[in-house]
């Protein structure tokens, strides 16, 4: 596996990689390790982890779209170092996301193995909020050159599916981005007081700077954030800064910590700014975590995730602004009722589809035909 990141902040790649581990395959992930946070060589639940660092040209250049060609490059250097070395001759290289896959097309073309690309978003839609046009026009090129060397596309889910399609893919295959679950029983909370619960990337199109003056502005209500991002420094300061604060930060917590955290919320907060193409047809873990701990969602009305939520009975939908976010949160801190039945909601999708055993045989069967056409 190419990955673009240091592997243990990245729950679907992990979960992946543990999966076909745990079937018998045996997994190397060369990743891109900006900050050098993690040692350049390590093992976790048997899959090895080969991390490239920022060395020489890569730390001199000023940012990671210049950065990006030379990871390639040294990326498909030491697969191709792996390969040769004898100790690890690998058949399939599999990509994850845009910024992974030149070096997946090299190594495919010059070892003769096979390539899948595992798109977990609309790479093009994704950037557009923070590169210039011509980046993203670029990056939209380049994906649909790429992918003409494709054995097989994995992506999240049914949008992006459709997306590939549409540029003459046909063998693509929806991997959601499914978590385990906890109990096949509804838990019910355990608060004395309602409170929402977010864990994920603290960022502008979040919804976090209101979601905090919303409640802040209400009694009987008590917030409660973990995550890293940009907005990490003005949540530390609300806290410090305002007495009697209703929201508590808790900062960055382990991958492994997610779903229990989860489990200590009364409704889960999964809104996104549907002006970004990306989070109009993404799916968010939060709901997907929510599914597994049977908690209600609120999230944007007129995105994928807000259809998602409708579709399945297990959450409210909002207009992306305060007034309406307020509106669905009283509704939930008023009703434990509904607040429970939309949970069981949840719980009950995720023990019939949206559980990652079903992910995980889903992804088996691709290498099991990927391998029968390698055969």
């Amino acid at each position: 596996m190419l990955l673009s990141n240091p592997f243990t902040v990245d729950p679907r790649v992990y979960r992946e990689a543990k999966s076909l581990s745990d079937n018998g395959y045996k997994v190397t992930v060369i990743v891109w390790d900006r900050k050098n946070d993690y040692p350049e060589h390590d093992v976790v639940d048997d899959v090895n982890l080969i991390r490239i660092h920022n060395k020489g040209l890569m730390k001199l250049l000023p940012n990671d779209l210049f950065r990006n060609p030379l990871w390639w490059r040294v990326a498909y250097k030491k697969g191709l170092e792996l390969y040769r070395s004898g100790e690890f001759k690998f058949d399939v290289v599999h990509c994850h996301d845009l910024d992974t896959l030149q070096a997946g097309v090299w190594l495919k073309k010059r070892l003769g193995i096979k390539l899948i690309y595992d798109a977990h978003e609309i790479f093009g839609y994704m950037i557009s909020g923070d590169m210039p046009k011509v980046v993203v026009k670029v990056a939209f090129w380049m994906e649909k050159r790429l992918i003409k060397s494709v054995d097989c596309i994995i992506t999240v889910a049914e949008p992006h599916k459709q997306y590939f399609q549409s540029l003459g893919c046909s063998k693509v295959s929806i991997i959601r981005n499914c978590k385990d679950i906890i109990s096949n029983k509804y838990v019910p909370p355990d608060n004395d007081v309602f409170t929402p619960i977010y864990i994920g990337k603290l960022s502008q199109d979040r919804f976090l700077k209101e979601a905090v003056e919303v409640c802040q502005s209400l009694e009987d209500v008590h917030f409660r954030i973990a995550g890293f991002g940009t907005l990490e420094e003005y949540l530390r300061e609300i806290v410090k800064n305002t007495p009697g604060s209703n929201t508590e930060f808790l900062g960055k917590i382990p991958m492994k910590e997610v779903l229990s955290e989860t489990l200590k919320g009364n409704v889960i907060i999964s809104m996104l700014n549907p002006d970004n193409l990306n989070n109009r047809v993404g799916p968010p873990n939060k709901v997907f975590e929510a599914m597994a701990c049977g908690r209600p969602v609120i999230a944007t009305e007129g995105t994928y995730s807000g259809d998602l939520v409708k579709k399945l009975g297990m959450g409210l939908t909002a207009e992306f602004n305060k007034e309406s976010f307020k509106s669905k949160l009283i509704e939930l801190r008023d009703n434990p009722k509904l607040c429970e039945e939309l949970g069981k909601n949840a719980l009950k999708s995720s023990l019939k589809e949206f559980n990652w055993n079903r992910q995980e045989e889903k992804l088996l069967e691709v290498y099991d035909q990927i391998n029968r056409y390698k055969a």
